[in-house]
């Protein structure tokens, strides 16, 4: 892919976001391809995302998605992003990372690598503890 290429795809992929259109969604994705995450309970099939999108501003109606960086390399492209949102009153901000594997500028793989464990914490009324302190 072209820089430009990658460029439109990456504008296209924030204007999604941006907008929470289902529609928009749809067409970044090849019907066959495979969204791996964190955040669900099995791989989300690409003719899925649609509904997925419905979903999503179901539970998380106040998310807001933002583009913070990305990069790439032949039909592999890396975003990194950041949402933030309300969980109980409070902000509440994660970050993460999604790479794509393109065919034809539309994604066939998305793996989104992204911690849960605060927004897990969160959603169990706990306050997030780390795996390791170090001391002072």
């Amino acid at each position: 892919m072209t820089n430009d290429e990658v460029q439109e795809f990456v504008t296209k992929f924030a204007a999604a976001w941006a907008s929470r259109d289902g529609e928009a969604f749809l067409a970044l994705w090849h019907a066959e391809g495979v969204l791996h995450s964190p955040f669900y309970d099995r791989p989300v099939a690409g003719k899925e995302l649609g509904r997925l999108n419905d979903l999503l501003r179901e539970i998380a109606p106040d998310l807001v998605w933002q583009l913070l960086d990305w990069t790439a390399r032949g039909d592999v492209v890396v975003i990194e992003w950041q949402n933030t949102r309300n969980v109980d009153g409070r902000r509440f901000d994660s970050r993460g990372v999604d790479k794509f594997r393109l065919r034809d500028g539309r994604i066939v793989e998305e793996r989104v690598y992204a911690d849960t464990g605060p927004l897990r914490a969160a959603r169990a009324g706990v306050p997030a503890e780390p795996l390791i302190r170090l001391a002072p």
